[in-house]
């Protein structure tokens, strides 16, 4: 005789459908909607403990932005705010070398992941920590890279914050358009920008980016301004410097000797004007700096090497102009205190 199928039946004798365990798919499956849905809780109350998230956005590379983000997210740490800095550069992260954690493990408890600890309590989180080795390539397409910013936006235990600043990859693609649509109350925009026409250019698209999507611009920081030369001569007599287009520069030295000079290297004035153009705020500019090179190589930002330097000076200014932009330009709940 046949072995006929086993039946199930319930104590009033109705026949039940045969109970099978769920597959390794679907337990993932399950898994993962749970995760999802987690994920998503925590990112509807990140308004709950982050006062202010701010995004900083460049049209074009090699303008700086990293290095900016990274000093705006250090000034505010040094003066005592709880700051967080999410470098949300997929496939380019260079936050971690310039604050020399590199090396930074991560912990992660119950599916939460804990941001690396940088100077002045700094809380920092990058997909370089995520990564094999500073050689290994991030080779994504979208939906997989969308994935992995909705992750770092709701997976990370940021607690208790005065301030998210989050640095994007240069253009306007999937990140920024991710993140202002993934998290909830961004405060605005911050553009970077050199002097050069190009860079200007480029600029002028991400002011227009966030207007497009609605989110604020809080104004636009001219980078690598000007290169100020410093020197000692007889008191009270002109020194004559050529300048970068050939054109001798003067000045004329102090009671004690003391010149200086600003060389324009990239021209300058041009953030300035494009924020003229555009109607929105221009938060001011910072100076071409080597020591900025060399803080990045060797993991000491300038403003943790040189704290009472030109470079320091004119980030905690900026954040000074983003501060009033947040309490006069939007809502008096928005006060950084």
């Amino acid at each position: 005789m046949a072995d006929s199928p086993i039946s199930h039946h319930s104590p009033d004798g109705i026949q039940q459908p045969p109970q099978t365990d769920p597959s390794n798919e679907q337990r993932a499956q399950m898994e993962q909607a749970y995760q999802q849905i987690q994920r998503n809780m925590r990112i509807s109350k990140m308004g709950e403990g982050i006062k202010h998230k701010v995004m900083v956005l460049s049209g074009k590379g090699g303008v700086g932005k990293s290095t900016v983000a990274t000093g705006l997210a250090l000034s505010l740490a040094r003066q005592g705010k709880k700051v967080g800095l999410m470098d949300i550069d997929i496939t380019g992260p260079n936050v971690p070398k310039m604050l020399g954690l590199e090396d930074a493990d991560l912990n992660v408890e119950d599916g939460q992941i804990f941001p690396a600890i940088g100077p002045h309590g700094l809380k920092v989180i990058s997909m370089a920590f995520l990564l094999d080795g500073p050689d290994t390539p991030v080779i994504w397409r979208g939906p997989i890279k969308l994935g992995a910013i909705q992750q770092f936006i709701g997976d990370v235990a940021w607690g208790d914050l005065d301030a998210l600043v989050i640095d994007f990859p240069p253009g306007t693609g999937d990140e920024p358009l991710t993140v202002s649509q993934s998290m909830p109350g961004i405060d605005g925009v911050v553009i970077v920008t050199t002097p050069q026409e190009v860079a200007l250019l480029d600029s002028r698209k991400s002011i227009n980016f966030a207007k497009t999507i609605s989110l604020p611009v809080l104004g636009v920081i001219e980078n690598m301004r000007g290169y100020t030369i410093r020197g000692t001569a007889e008191p009270n007599t002109k020194v004559s410097v050529m300048g970068p287009s050939g054109v001798p520069l003067e000045c004329q030295t102090d009671e004690e000797g003391n010149w200086e000079i600003t060389l324009d290297v990239f021209k300058s004035g041009g953030g300035e004007a494009s924020s003229n153009d555009f109607e929105v705020p221009f938060l001011g500019s910072l100076p071409f700096d080597p020591g900025i090179v060399r803080g990045g190589d060797d993991g000491v930002h300038r403003i943790i090497a040189d704290p009472e330097g030109e470079t320091a000076r004119a980030f905690d200014s900026i954040v000074a102009r983003i501060t009033e932009e947040l309490e006069g330009g939007l809502d008096q709940s928005l006060r950084i205190t």
